[in-house]
C-alpha cells in the first residue's frame, strides 16, 4: 500500500493504514495517539536556518518503506538512538566493574603471585640496588631530593604492603567510576539537548552575525545574514565558531574538572595542585588549544575548498605532517609551559640506563626529571623525541619508593615498545585511520539532507565543512569509532604484554614484576577488574595479568 508524503509524517498513522488485522488496530491506535505523538518522524532541532525543519519541503517517495529510510527523515532520531545504546552498553559495563570495587576480599590470584615474588626475594641474596647503610641516614638521590637510605629491617615485603593498600584503592577506584557514571550521564543529557535545541545552527549563525559586524573591521549590518559573505569569509567564521565551542566546552566542563582535582583526587592524597595553578593550566590550555588549533582549521578548510573531488588525500597528508611536527614541538615547546624539566644528576640509575639504551642502540641524549609533585603524587615514566633526538623523562615522585634497578627495567619495558616496532607502529596505524576517515568523509560530505536533518536547512547558503566534519564524527562514524577503539584497546594490550617479555629478556623480570606491584600502590591502581570492562576500557592488562605473564616468561627462559 502506497501512502502518501505529508509535510510532518507520522509513522504511526502510516502503520495504521497499512495494516488491516482487526485484532492489532486496538494496539496500533494507541501508539498512534497524541500520547505518544512526540515520536513522530522527523525529529528536528528547535532552532534551524529556516524556522521550518522539513516543512515546505516537496518530496515524491513511492511509499512509506522507502520513505522511511530517508536520511533526512532518519537522521537525528538514528543518531541520538545510537549515543544511547553506546551509552547503555558503557553503562551497564561501568555498573559490572562498580560491584568489582565493592568487593572486601583481596583477590585470591594476586595475593598468590605477590608471595610467590616475596619468596623469590627471601631467596634471593643480590641486594645490588638496595641501600645497606645504618638506618635513618640521609643522602641526595639521583633526582638531587633528599631521602633516607634503608636497611634490610627496612626491606619489607610486597605482600603485606598491597593488603594495606587494598581497600584504600578499592575507595578511590569506586569515588572515579561512580564520578565517571554521573558525568557520563550528564555528558549523554547535554549531546541529546544540545541536538535537539539545534546548537549547531544557533552558534553557527551567531558566529555569521559576529564576524559580519567586525570583520573585516566594518561596522556591517547584521540585522540579516548575508549568505554571499558567508561563502566569501567560512574561514573566519569557522575560527570564530572554533573559540566560541570551545569557550562553551571548557565552561560547561569546569565544574567538573574542579570536582575531580579538589575533591576525588584530594580525599585520597594525590592532588597537590593550587587554585592558582589550576586556573593557569586552563588558560594556558586554552591559549594553546587556540594557537595551534586555528592555524590547523584554517589549512584544512582551504584543503578541502580547494582540493576537489580528492581532497581527502591532500588532508591526509597535512595530518601526517603536523603529526610529526607536534611529535617534535610538544616535548620541547609545550610540555615545560607545564612543568619544570631537569637533567638527571650523575649517578647509578643514569649510568644503567645509558648502558641499557647503548646496547640496545637507542639514540638517548637527555634523562630529564619532571616535577609531576607539583600537580600530583601519582608517578610515572615515558620515553620521547624524533628521529635520533631521544630523551627519557621520569616523574620526580617515581623516586619515592621505587629503587634504581626497579625503575631501569621499567625503562627496559618501554624501549621494548620501541626496538620491537610498537611506536612507530601505532604512529602508521593512525595515521591510516585518519586517512581512512577522510576518505569516508569525502564521500558524505555532499550529501544535503543530513546536514538539513540538523538544522542546515536552507538551500541558499553553504553547508560549514566544520559542521559537516561535526556531523559525520557525531552520527555516521560514531559507531565505527567505538568498534576500532576496541581494537587499538585490544592490540595495546598485547604490546604491553611483549614489552614486557622483552624488559624479562633482558634479565630485568624480578625488578620489572616488582617495580609494577609498587608503582600499582603508589597510584592506587585497580586491583580487581570485571573481566568485560577490562577487555573493553584497559588498555594496559590488569596487574595480576602482567605478573603472571612475566613469571611465566622467567620461567621459560630460566631466568627465575
Amino acid at each position: 500500500m502506497t501512502v502518501p508524503y505529508t509535510n510532518n509524517y507520522s509513522y504511526h498513522e502510516a502503520l495504521i493504514k497499512s495494516l488491516k488485522v482487526n485484532v492489532l488496530r486496538p494496539i496500533m491506535t494507541f501508539v498512534a495517539s497524541d500520547k505518544l505523538k512526540f515520536l513522530d518522524l522527523p525529529w528536528k532541532p528547535y532552532y534551524t536556518q529556516l524556522q521550518v525543519g522539513l516543512e515546505g519541503k516537496e518530496r515524491d517517495l513511492f511509499n512509506w518503506f522507502e520513505q522511511s529510510l530517508s536520511i533526512e527523515v532518519l537522521a537525528v532520531a538514528l543518531t541520538i538512538l545510537v549515543t544511547i545504546t553506546i551509552y547503555t552498553m558503557e553503562h551497564y559495563l561501568d555498573e559490572r566493574q562498580k560491584k568489582m570495587y565493592k568487593v572486601t576480599e583481596f583477590p585470591k590470584d594476586l595475593e598468590e603471585v605477590v608471595k610467590e615474588i616475596d619468596e623469590d626475594e627471601v631467596n634471593d641474596e643480590d641486594e645490588e640496588n638496595e641501600y645497606v647503610h645504618e638506618e635513618g641516614k640521609v643522602v641526595e638521590d639521583d633526582c638531587g631530593g633528599k631521602k633516607k637510605e634503608k636497611n634490610k629491617e627496612q626491606r619489607k615485603k610486597m605482600l603485606p604492603q598491597l593488603l594495606s593498600k587494598f581497600s584504600k584503592s578499592q575507595h578511590y577506584s569506586l569515588d572515579k567510576l561512580s564520578f565517571g557514571i554521573l558525568h557520563d550521564a550528564y555528558t549523554i543529557i547535554e549531546t541529546v539537548v544540545f541536538i535537539l535545541m539545534g546548537a549547531l545552527p544557533y552558534t553557527w549563525n551567531l558566529s555569521l552575525r559576529m564576524t559580519q559586524k567586525w570583520y573585516p573591521w566594518s561596522n556591517r549590518s547584521v540585522s540579516t545574514l548575508d549568505s554571499n559573505y558567508e561563502s566569501q569569509h567560512e574561514i573566519v567564521i569557522t575560527l570564530v565558531f572554533f573559540i566560541l565551542t570551545t569557550v562553551l566546552g571548557t565552561i560547561t566542563s569546569l565544574p567538573w574538572d574542579i570536582y575531580s582535582t579538589f575533591f576525588i583526587e584530594r580525599k585520597h592524597g594525590f592532588n597537590k595542585q593550587t587554585p592558582q595553578l589550576f586556573i593557569m593550566d586552563r588558560i594556558k590550555s586554552l591559549v594553546l588549544t587556540f594557537a595551534l588549533g586555528c592555524p590547523v582549521l584554517s589549512i584544512v578548510i582551504w584543503l578541502i575548498q580547494w582540493g576537489g573531488e580528492h581532497f581527502y588525500i591532500y588532508v591526509w597528508v597535512f595530518t601526517i605532517a603536523f603529526s610529526c611536527f607536534m611529535m617534535t614541538i610538544v616535548p620541547l615547546v609545550i610540555m615545560p609551559l607545564f612543568n619544570t624539566y631537569k637533567p638527571l644528576k650523575d649517578g647509578k640509575l643514569k649510568d644503567m640506563t645509558y648502558a641499557l639504551a647503548g646496547r640496545l642502540k637507542y639514540p638517548l641524549t637527555k634523562m630529564l626529571v619532571m616535577d609531576g609533585s607539583k600537580r600530583s603524587n601519582h608517578s610515572n615514566a615515558f620515553l620521547f623525541g624524533f628521529g635520533r633526538n631521544k630523551r627519557i623523562v621520569l616523574f620526580d615522585t617515581l623516586f619515592k619508593n621505587v629503587t634504581d634497578d626497579e625503575i631501569v627495567s621499567i625503562l627496559g619495558h618501554e624501549l621494548g615498545h620501541w626496538k620491537l616496532g610498537h611506536s612507530i607502529c601505532n604512529f602508521l596505524i593512525s595515521q591510516v585511520y585518519f586517512g581512512i576517515i577522510f576518505f569516508c568523509f569525502s564521500l558524505c560530505y555532499e550529501n544535503p539532507e543530513l546536514y538539513s536533518a540538523f538544522g542546515f536547512n536552507d538551500p541558499n547558503r553553504i553547508v560549514p565543512t566544520i559542521v559537516a566534519l561535526t556531523l559525520f564524527f557525531q552520527t555516521l562514524w560514531s559507531p565505527l569509532d567505538k568498534i576500532v577503539g576496541l581494537a587499538t584497546t585490544l592490540y595495546s594490550r598485547k604490546c604491553e604484554f611483549e614489552a614486557d617479555e622483552f624488559s624479562v629478556n633482558l634479565g630485568m623480570g624480578k625488578d620489572l614484576q616488582r617495580g609494577l606491584v609498587k608503582i600499582s600502590m603508589d597510584n592506587l591502581s585497580s586491583m580487581v577488574s570485571d573481566v568485560w570492562y577490562a577487555r573493553v576500557h584497559y588498555s594496559h592488562p590488569p596487574l595480576v595479568q602482567r605478573i603472571q605473564a612475566i613469571r611465566n616468561y622467567m620461567k621459560k627462559n630460566d631466568w627465575s
